[in-house]
Order: structure tokens, then C-alpha cells, then sequence
């Protein structure tokens, strides 16, 4: 297996990106092998300042970097030589099996569509976050950002791919799947989730339990809450604004703590022809590594084939 990481993608790039390959390498089998993408010479001094072995990496040398504030389309296209731009060449190419970036999240999502594009059937490819349960497990929340707009056969299937993704990567039995609405009665929220519902009632594809409230997305009423990408970014925005305030105000609780972002490293983006990894941009060299991580069980867990395979 490898896994192609983006070095120079994220607010402490490269540094950051190298430590936390270097911190999953000590970690990964291996079979696994890392292939760092990025500036050839930056990789290297970064690799010696943490006296790792540039023998137990990959190393492929690029010349451009996509910035956090570029127009992912127009940047993509144009830099031909970037850093995310080589990365899809490799992953379309199978010369890597998975790619992993904290860069520019557009130009990931670009990069996604127009590369190894979308499983045939999927509408709009997602992205995920766990949330952390009170009673210890993890629920996932879809989608999060990158479709502030749904119709309600997008919210159907986001509700496909989060059973699947939290089955076969988190060995979830039957996930129980809710639409995050603002009651539990059929005829609440507006339009388009009183349509979602119609559809979802009466699903074969998943295990529907019905509406939920924001309230209960914490709790252990379901394992798959599935929302438009606007109100699951601004959930997710209001879970991580709570921990950091938790953490200035020097308080500690075991619950909250999981809440921290580096625990996770990243989310993939499920609906695609293989597997593409999104991390935080202020990522540190902790999430990096468990980024890496998590990349590795979706490939194992060969979750793009069983999306296919699901909406054949």
C-alpha cells in the first residue's frame, strides 16, 4: 500500500506534514509506505531536522503550491505542478492508493471530481466529521461543507454513504441513521427535509430511525446524522468553538477532550473512485499522523468499492 501526502498543504507546512510522517511511519506496517509530495529539497531538511531516515520515504518532487486563498478550479487547472495537482496524477495514475492534503479544501474537492471523479449514481460527493458521543462511542455528520445546498434525493444518499463508511471503517452493525431536523414529527423542518423524510422513511438501503434535533446529536439516538453541508459546518464550527473555549478557560473533562480535532486528522470524501483524505488546515504534526492512519483503514476497508457496488 501507499499513501501519498500533500507536504506542503496547511498553516505549518512543511514542517508539520513531515513530523507527522514521520510520526505515522513509526506506527504504519510495513507494507505501507509513504510517498511525500512536495518541494524535494524543503521534505528532506525537515525529514533530517527530525532524524528520520529519507530512505523510508518517498519522495516526489514538486515546483507549485496551491495557496489557502486561491480559486480552487483556476488553481488547479493552472498549476499543473502543485503539490495536490501531482498527488490526483498519482492517485488517477495508481501509482499511490490514497491521497491526504490539509491544503486548500476547494481544490481537494476540484481535484476529487475532475480527477478520479465521482462513483457512478452519486449526485454530490460528501465529507464527514465525527462527533464524539456522551456514552463513549462516535457518530458521524454529513455533509459538513461541500454542499451548502441539497435536494432531498443528495440528503437520501448522504445517508447511503454514511452507512457504509460508518459500517465498514468503524465496524458500526447497522447504523442507525437520522435526518437532523428541527422536531422529531414527520411534517417539521422545511420543504426539502420534509421530502428527504418521504424518501428515507421507508428505506431499504439503510436503517432509518427518523428525525432528530441538535440536542440529541451527542447523544446515542443515532450513529449517522445526515444534514446539508451548511448546517453541518456550522455544527461542526459550534462543536470545535466549544472546545476551544473549554481549553482557555483551563478546564478539563475527559468527554470534551475528544472533541479535539488532532484525534481524528481528517475526513474523506466518500462518493469518489478512491480514497481522498481532507485534514483541518491548522492541522499539527498529531493530526497529520492520525490522518495517515485513518487513510490506511479506508483503504483496507476498500470503502470506494463498496460505495460502487452500493449504487450499481
Amino acid at each position: 500500500m501507499k499513501i501519498g501526502l500533500d507536504i506542503m498543504g496547511g498553516d505549518y507546512a512543511p514542517d508539520a506534514t513531515v513530523s507527522g510522517a514521520v510520526l505515522a511511519h513509526k506506527e504504519l506496517p510495513k507494507d505501507v509506505r509513504l510517498v511525500l509530495i512536495g518541494d524535494k529539497e524543503k521534505i528532506t531538511a525537515a525529514l533530517n531536522k527530525e532524524g528520520a531516515e529519507v530512505s523510508d520515504f518517498d519522495i516526489v518532487h514538486t515546483t507549485e503550491i496551491i495557496g489557502m486563498g486561491e480559486h480552487p478550479t483556476k488553481a488547479f487547472s493552472q498549476k499543473p505542478n502543485s503539490s495536490i495537482s501531482v498527488g490526483f496524477h498519482l492517485l488517477k495514475e495508481g501509482k499511490i492508493d490514497g491521497f491526504a492534503s490539509n491544503g486548500n479544501t476547494g481544490a481537494m474537492l476540484v481535484g476529487s471530481m475532475f480527477s478520479v471523479k465521482a462513483v457512478p449514481g452519486v449526485i454530490r460527493p460528501c465529507i464527514t466529521s465525527l462527533l464524539p458521543k456522551e456514552n463513549g462511542g462516535l457518530g458521524l455528520i454529513l455533509d459538513v461543507g461541500s454542499n451548502a445546498d441539497c435536494k432531498p434525493d443528495v440528503l437520501y444518499q448522504f445517508g447511503v454513504l454514511g452507512s457504509l463508511f460508518a459500517k465498514h471503517v468503524y465496524g458500526i452493525d447497522n447504523p442507525k441513521v437520522a435526518l437532523l431536523n428541527i422536531g422529531e414529527e414527520p411534517e417539521k423542518g422545511n420543504l426539502v427535509t420534509q421530502a428527504a423524510y418521504g424518501l428515507m422513511k421507508d428505506s431499504k438501503d439503510f436503517n432509518f430511525i427518523g428525525n432528530i434535533e441538535g440536542r440529541d446529536i451527542f447523544g446515542d439516538h443515532a450513529d449517522v446524522t445526515v444534514c446539508d453541508g451548511f448546517t453541518g459546518n456550522v455544527v461542526l464550527k459550534q462543536a470545535e468553538a466549544f472546545y476551544t473555549m473549554i481549553k482557555k478557560r483551563k478546564l478539563s473533562d475527559d468527554y470534551f477532550d475528544r472533541f479535539n480535532y488532532e484525534n481524528y486528522g481528517g475526513t474523506p470524501v466518500l462518493g469518489i473512485n478512491s480514497t481522498v483524505m481532507i485534514g483541518h488546515g491548522i492541522s499539527n504534526n498529531i493530526a497529520v499522523k492520525n490522518m495517515l492512519l485513518l487513510t490506511k483503514s479506508i483503504i483496507e476497508a476498500n470503502l470506494a468499492e463498496k460505495i460502487k457496488l452500493a449504487f450499481q
